[in-house]
């Protein structure tokens, strides 16, 4: 499979709470890291998804908010991943903030490049990579 999302986490459902119009999918990576999407009923459905199901959770880089310890803020986004910067590439405007996360996977942001010296991203900076559960586009394998 080739897309253009930078994000691609491979896993199994390890939940599935479905309501009347939408349901929560969470998946668990191979690493052991948990991510909830939520899609529609006819996703659902028309995916065969079922707990135990292999897939793939896609999030595309700019779907991914990059905040640092200390802010003090609580936030509604059901997706907190913690990590590391492991590499920063600053470009004239924007940036490309890649955090590793403990079981090894690397979420991609892309910031502001204002956003990343405000924040102090740099190598070894302990980031949270936040992304909304709505950003969470869940795909099977034929």
């Amino acid at each position: 499979m080739k897309i253009s999302a930078r994000n691609a986490f491979e896993g199994k459902i390890s939940a599935l709470h479905s309501g009347p119009v939408s349901a929560e999918v969470e998946v668990t990576t191979t690493g052991g890291d948990k991510l909830v999407g939520t899609i529609t009923q006819g996703s659902v459905q028309s995916l065969g998804l079922v707990v135990g199901k292999e897939v793939v959770a896609l999030i595309k880089a700019s779907n991914v908010l990059v905040m640092t310890e200390g802010s003090g803020v609580k936030l509604s986004a059901r997706n907190c991943l913690t990590g590391k910067v492991s590499k920063v590439v600053t470009g004239p405007v924007s940036a490309e903030v890649i955090i590793t996360l403990a079981g090894g996977a690397q979420v991609y942001a892309s910031v502001t490049r204002e956003a990343t010296e405000e924040l102090g991203l740099k190598e070894g900076v302990t980031a949270h990579a936040i992304i909304k559960a709505s950003s969470v586009i869940i795909g099977v394998k034929n």
